[in-house]
């Protein structure tokens, strides 16, 4: 017997578990080694503090928005990883873990440490292999295969020798994609050190098992009898990174976290191993025929509390069926395959609109069976893995407890907070900082999504789930304290955004979580991105939100920042320079166009109204000309030309100018303008000077002209656009409004109730009213009546 023994096998596999314990148990190694980060090994002896399996070893590496690694080792009790580690230690053998740490290149594109990445040929290599293996036998899917191969009921020896040649066939000659072959020469360095001292036993994913055996024994331990192989060194391994980032903060550890069965589960994604873990743990705990008789309890249970079909004949039905199907393939007991193919056998009458869901790798697809939806998660199952209560765990976590704690935001609990208050604000920036970093059980349920939207208040209800721990541990890898992880998290998301809007609402989410020092990076691609953002429409939000804060953020740390004074300076900019644009404006886009308009002008007249020497500084005078420019000129669109008056009339008082010739040309504007586009300049209007125009006489007396001019079709054209004008006038207005309507009409004496209560519509009759119009509408598309560019009329109609 050699002295070293190299045991391919399947990630999370019951009989590659059965076949580690039995060879470590008979053979009693000096050494096993396991596939595994190996800068975890001076702290192996955290995994035998009592945990409740399953757990992961969670091994992260980040450098701000340079670089950043992590990756999973997730282990379970049917873990041919874990049997190595128990029965090793039992056994009184040496452990190492013999992988590479996950901030390696050769971790640069795996999440999951034991999901083996192979280059595209060596991929298409192996899918053709099993496709081939798979035909022969008459075998469906890659997950049956192995389980008719290896998941029966076999000797150790026949197992051993089985899984040893289809990893050869499975690999070929190929020598593995570049992070593979890194690994691996990794791995084999330390068994060829190891075998110095006695019998080795080898623990790998399969798919490097046939380059270990062919690869150790080529390596000559030049290292003394003591000394195990040597890491590379982290500092030398991003030299470049850290030349150009002296004084960025480095986080790297690696810590156990609780795991869950449904994060093992390939059909929830998991990307390497067994599915279905509660029913592989099932058979590492009863054997094949005890498993499938405790799934078909489960199963039938859970059918029943989801009131789906499961009769006591059902369950005789499947047992018979499943049976049969095992021994017409001659399995000697069931296998999950056959279970399964009787249970969907037996239990679903009609034809299915999506695949099997064990005939495919992934998550469930759309359409499937709701009974094939339960039965999958019955097999996935609920275990969740608990921790030590003295396991070592990151600053960060420790962090976080503490300062919610001191803020009395300790879960469970619902919280009603004041934002005008500063302690509750503190508070409710802890809140957000946790939401960034999407830790779970910290829901906002109503709040505003502005940071200085004036609105008072936001509620939260905390709570305390499973996931919570995991998630902060694996946040750890943006840095040891709440408020630095948060930071780091904005950081990265902000480097893989691109679109103003997109990194304005990170800016927002900066201000909500109090976040004063924000990223300088964060800034930058926010003026990069509002100098190419081609769309007038899209910079209103963005503009908006930074006058907000440079003029109120005193209470989040940011009033008066300089960087936001230049943010404002290049937004403006680029707002007056798309403004100058006279194309027309999309109906879906008025909304957003009408918005830019407002924060436009909402900064020019703080320019001009306000006693501040920075903000008097902006260019409020090319301002004005192009408002004027804008609503003077005869191929712009009438809603743009709308709102630039409005902009004039709304900051006439601050700008010293005379305010009955802006009221004119806006009567001017409306008099001139078709039907088709007489409400969108008066939506315009509006939008941007309700308070100057819903209770001027003269306005309000030339409006009413104009509209009793129109004949019946113009009407109808107009109608939809002046309906949309008016909603811009709160309840209360339009009802002055409709008063000094009337009034003029020689109608007094007519209250705001009365007004509505004329208008009263039964709902019925309107709803069959709407019927009629969607069907009229469906009617024009159907002949292309709606779609005529040119035809203004219509597009009234049907607007």
């Amino acid at each position: 017997m050699s002295a070293v023994e190299i045991i391919g096998v399947r990630h999370h596999s019951p009989a590659c578990a059965r076949l580690v314990a039995e060879r470590i148990r008979r053979e009693s190694p000096a050494w096993v080694l396991i596939e595994g980060p190996a800068d975890f090994n001076p702290r192996l002896d955290e995994l035998f503090l009592g945990h409740q399996l399953p757990l992961a070893i969670y091994s992260y590496c980040n450098i701000g928005s340079k670089f950043s690694r992590a990756s999973w080792s997730p282990l379970a009790e049917h873990s041919p990883e874990w049997q190595a580690l128990y029965e090793g230690r039992a056994a009184g053998a040496q452990l190492a873990f013999i992988d590479l740490p996950a901030w390696h290149d050769a971790f640069a594109e795996v999440s999951n440490r034991y999901a083996d990445v192979a280059d595209a040929e060596q991929e298409a290599r192996a899918e053709q292999y099993e496709f081939e293996l798979s035909r022969q036998l008459g075998i469906e899917g890659r997950d049956a295969l192995w389980e008719h191969l290896f998941e029966g009921d076999c000797s150790s020896d026949d197992l051993a020798d089985r899984l040893q040649q289809y990893f050869i066939h499975l690999r070929g000659d190929s020598a593995g994609s570049t992070g593979n072959q890194q690994r691996e020469a990794m791995m084999s360095s330390w068994i060829a050190w190891a075998q110095q001292f006695g019998k080795v036993i080898v623990v790998c994913g399969g798919y490097h098992a046939p380059a270990l055996a062919r690869i150790w024994p080529q390596c000559t331990p030049q290292l003394l009898p003591s000394s195990a192989p040597e890491l590379p060194q982290l500092a030398e391994h991003l030299a470049e990174v850290l030349a150009d980032e002296q004084d960025m903060e480095i986080h790297s550890g690696s810590y156990l976290i609780p795991y869950t069965y449904k994060r093992l589960d390939a059909f929830q994604g998991y990307a390497s191993g067994m599915p279905s873990p509660s029913f592989q743990q099932a058979i590492w705990q009863h054997q094949l025929a005890g498993a499938g008789e405790q799934l078909l309890r489960d199963v039938m249970q859970r059918l029943r509390q989801k009131k789906l079909p499961a009769s006591t004949a059902d369950v005789q039905a499947v047992h018979v069926r499943t049976h049969a199907l095992a021994r017409l393939r001659s399995h000697s007991s069931p296998l999950r395959c056959d279970w399964l193919d009787g249970l969907a056998g037996s239990l679903i009458k009609d034809a299915l609109d999506a695949p099997l869901p064990w005939t495919y790798r992934g998550p469930l697809r759309r359409c499937t069976e709701p009974i094939l939806v339960e039965i999958m998660d019955v097999l996935a199952g609920d275990q969740a893995g608990k921790l030590a209560a003295n396991t070592p765990q990151p600053p960060l976590l420790k962090s976080v407890y503490a300062e919610l704690a001191a803020h009395d935001l300790m879960p469970p609990q619902a919280l009603n907070l004041s934002l005008l208050t500063p302690a509750e604000r503190q508070r409710s920036q802890i809140l957000h900082r946790l939401r960034i970093l999407q830790i779970p059980g910290f829901q906002r349920t109503t709040g505003p999504n502005w940071a200085m939207s004036g609105e008072r208040s936001e509620q939260w209800s905390l709570s305390q789930p499973f996931e919570q721990q995991s998630a902060l541990i694996e946040a750890a890898i943006y840095g040891a304290s709440l408020e630095a992880a948060a930071l780091a998290k904005l950081s990265e998301l902000a480097s893989g955004y691109s679109k103003s809007a997109d990194l304005a609402q990170l800016l927002n989410t900066a201000a909500m979580a109090g976040l004063s020092d924000f990223n300088p990076a964060l800034l930058s691609r926010l003026q990069n991105a509002i100098t190419q953002e081609p769309q007038f429409d899209a910079l209103g939000s963005t503009l908006s939100l930074c006058h907000a804060l440079y003029r109120h953020g005193h209470e989040l740390g940011m009033a008066q920042a300089p960087a936001l004074l230049q943010l404002l300076h290049t937004a403006l900019d680029r707002v007056l320079w798309l403004a100058e644009d006279h194309s027309a404006v999309a109906i879906a886009d008025q909304s957003d166009h009408l918005v830019t308009w407002q924060a436009l002008r909402h900064l020019i007249r703080d320019a001009l109204a306000l006693n501040n020497a920075e903000l008097s500084q902006l260019p409020h005078a090319r301002a004005l000309a192009i408002w004027q420019r804008k609503a003077a000129h005869l191929q712009a669109a009438a809603l743009s030309r709308g709102a630039a008056l409005g902009c004039l009339l709304s900051v006439n008082q601050y700008a010293a100018q005379d305010d009955d010739r802006v009221l004119d040309q806006a009567i001017a504007l409306l008099a001139t303008l078709t039907a088709a586009h007489l409400g969108d300049a008066l939506q315009g209007l509006l939008a941007l000077a309700r308070h100057e125009l819903a209770e001027n006489p003269r306005f309000i007396q030339a409006l009413d002209a104009l509209i009793g001019q129109l004949d019946d079709l113009d009407f109808v054209l107009a109608l939809p656009a002046m309906r949309a004008a008016f909603s811009w006038l709160p309840s209360r207005e339009r009802g002055t409004l409709a008063r000094l309507v009337l009034t003029q009409q020689g109608v007094h004496g007519v209250s705001a109730g009365e007004l509505v209560a004329r208008f009263h519509i039964d709902p019925v009759a309107l709803a069959k009213q709407q019927l009629l119009e969607q069907q009229a509408m469906q009617r024009l598309r159907h002949w292309g009546l709606c779609l005529a560019p040119d035809d203004k009329k219509m597009q009234g109609i049907c607007s």
